[in-house]
C-alpha cells in the first residue's frame, strides 16, 4: 500500500501537465511502516533532461538536492514518478529496464486522455516482472 496525499498528487499532475508535450519527473520521499505501508511526505519535481515525449532523464544536480532534502527531513526514497503523454499508465520496456531498485514504488501518470488522468503505481523486480501497488489517496 502507497498512501498519498491529495496536494502532492495534485501537485505531480501540475508538473506532468506543464511538461506536456514532453514526460515530466520526479521523486518521492516518505517513510515505511512496520507493516510495509509507504507514505509519500514530499514530492520532488525534477527537470526532465531529455526533452522527449517518449522517455526521461532526470537532472542530476536536482536529484542530489532532493536527496540531500530527503537525509535532512527524515525521509528516505520512496520511489519516483513519470508522465507518459500518449500512452497507458503501464511500465514500458525501457521502464522496466531502467528500474533499479525492486523496493522503489514507480508511479507513472498516463495523460492520453488529458481530461482523464491515470496514476497507478507499480512495483518491478530484479527479472523486470512488473506488480501493481494499491495508491490511496488522502485528503
Amino acid at each position: 500500500m502507497l498512501k498519498l496525499k491529495k496536494e502532492d498528487y495534485d501537485k505531480i499532475l501540475k508538473h506532468c501537465v506543464e511538461g506536456l508535450p514532453n514526460e515530466a519527473c520526479g521523486l518521492l520521499g516518505g517513510s515505511i511502516e512496520e507493516d510495509g505501508t509507504k507514505i509519500i511526505k514530499k514530492v520532488y519535481v525534477l527537470t526532465n533532461i531529455d526533452e522527449s515525449n517518449e522517455h526521461f532523464s532526470m537532472d542530476p544536480k536536482e536529484q542530489l538536492a532532493a536527496v540531500k532534502d530527503m537525509r535532512a527531513n527524515d525521509c528516505v526514497m520512496i520511489g519516483n514518478f513519470h508522465s507518459h503523454p500518449e500512452s497507458p499508465s503501464r511500465p514500458s520496456e525501457e521502464d522496466k529496464r531502467l528500474a533499479y531498485d525492486s523496493n522503489m514504488e514507480y508511479l507513472i501518470l498516463s495523460l492520453m486522455e488529458i481530461e482523464n488522468p491515470v496514476l497507478k503505481a507499480f512495483g518491478i523486480d530484479p527479472e523486470k516482472n512488473v506488480t501493481i501497488h494499491e495508491i490511496d489517496i488522502t485528503e
